[in-house]
């Protein structure tokens, strides 16, 4: 069978399906990308790479530059498939993210090829991420609702030409508009529990700034891909005295990019860090603090297994992988009590869970896990337990490649 995968920054969620397809054998496996590719691409697959020859417009109607940008992606995408329909090839499969626009015209290109779309999220102004947040976001006016609505565009035109799509929770899913939720299947991109796995001799890892973590030390874990509200810096940065005052030897270590945003609004006064740790200035020991910057991910795992706590916080958005990873190390997790993760943790069962907004309820529930650990213990081998069964990878795999299978056939859309 031909596949063609399409994703700006390949493999990206289609690392475990790629591998699979290239150790069975038997399929052409082709893909299309922007960037070099973000890992070792497995012997047998043909990586083409395209460029963005144009810049966007500058004198646009603002609502409209989202759907020009992706429509400049969609034609550099559709312009090197072209290339590939020339040079013969021609896909059993389709395989793509259409998040950044590159799905867009391959249907015009391949009209009998069966089209799965990788769906992350779709935006609503009301109900989901952008309106959650009072203090930060406040009541979306009606030009706000009007951008969010263009957003979609790209979004309704890959699923009404995507045969099927996949999404990786039952809570994306639920942003999605309920005529097309009948045609997206919910199976998460799955978790590879051998590799994040408990290790009661896991090794001590030193941090960028020279600090060394060692095995039983009462080590508290933040992870942003970029810290900003959207993942809940905020109230970790706003709950850092509270927990001090709990447990003055706590460590806690932020790990995340300081600078930019990956999802909400930037900074207007510089960058987030900054300004939540100005609110809290002299009221915390900076010395038992440490902002990692990014950790490789052969750090982060090794983070993850010396942790004695984990704190993951998000508005109703996608959810993280981190936090999976976090569970299948058997740590003990305090999250929000916000929809995308309640989907995995019942409070009292396999973590905590806490008022997004609230950084004292944030601090007392890190500070009993710290002081009890037979608590924490078991809340995290019963967070190893949910990924096990519900998000381990060779499951989540099997699915997908069934589904894959499904699609090509068109027993299916």
């Amino acid at each position: 069978m031909n596949i063609l995968f399409v994703h700006q920054n390949f493999p990206g969620q289609y690392r475990h399906i790629v591998r699979a397809l290239a150790k069975a054998g038997g399929n052409r496996l082709v893909a299309l990308a922007i960037e070099e590719p973000s890992e070792p691409i497995p012997a047998g697959v043909t990586h083409v790479r395209y460029g963005i020859r144009r810049a966007s417009a500058t004198d646009l109607q603002p609502w409209v530059q989202d759907v020009e940008t992706k429509t400049i992606r969609g034609e550099a995408c559709a312009t090197a498939a072209h290339r590939l329909r020339e040079q013969g090839f021609s896909p059993d499969l389709i395989c793509g993210h259409p998040g950044w626009g590159e799905m867009l015209f391959l249907r015009d290109l391949w009209p009998e090829a069966p089209i799965l779309t990788y769906q992350e999220f779709f935006y609503q102004a009301h109900g989901f991420d952008y309106d959650f947040d009072p203090e930060l976001q406040g009541i979306p006016s009606w030009q706000d609702c009007a951008r969010i609505r263009m957003k979609t565009a790209n979004l309704l035109l890959n699923l009404e030409i995507s045969n099927w799509s996949v999404t990786p929770t039952a809570f994306q899913r639920s942003s999605f508009p309920p005529a097309w939720r009948s045609r997206l299947s919910v199976i998460h991109d799955g978790i590879d529990t051998h590799h994040a796995r408990p290790r009661a001799d896991a090794p001590p890892l030193t941090l960028p700034d020279g600090t060394t973590l060692r095995q039983g030390e009462p080590i508290v874990t933040f992870v942003n891909r970029c810290l900003e509200p959207y993942r809940g810096c905020h109230t970790m940065i706003r709950a850092i005295p509270e927990l001090q005052r709990l447990a003055p030897e706590a460590r806690l270590v932020i790990v995340g990019r300081t600078e930019g945003v990956s999802y909400g609004a930037v900074c207007q006064e510089g960058e987030w860090k900054d300004r939540f740790l100005a609110e809290i200035e002299g009221q915390f020991d900076p010395s038992r603090v440490h902002f990692s910057g990014h950790l490789p991910y052969k750090q982060f795992i090794p983070l993850l297994q010396l942790s004695a706590a984990h704190v993951y916080l998000t508005y109703p958005f996608v959810l993280s992988w981190s936090l999976l990873e976090a569970m299948s190390c058997a740590a003990a997790v305090v999250g929000s009590a916000t929809a995308p993760v309640q989907e995995v943790i019942r409070h009292g069962h396999n973590g905590l869970l806490v008022d997004f907004f609230s950084p004292a309820e944030l601090a007392a529930s890190v500070a009993e896990l710290l002081a009890n650990r037979p608590l924490a213990e078991r809340l995290g081998a019963a967070a190893r337990a949910t990924v096990l069964a519900d998000y381990s990878l060779k499951p989540c795999l099997s699915r997908q490649l069934a589904l894959m299978s499904l699609v090509a056939s068109r027993a299916v859309g």
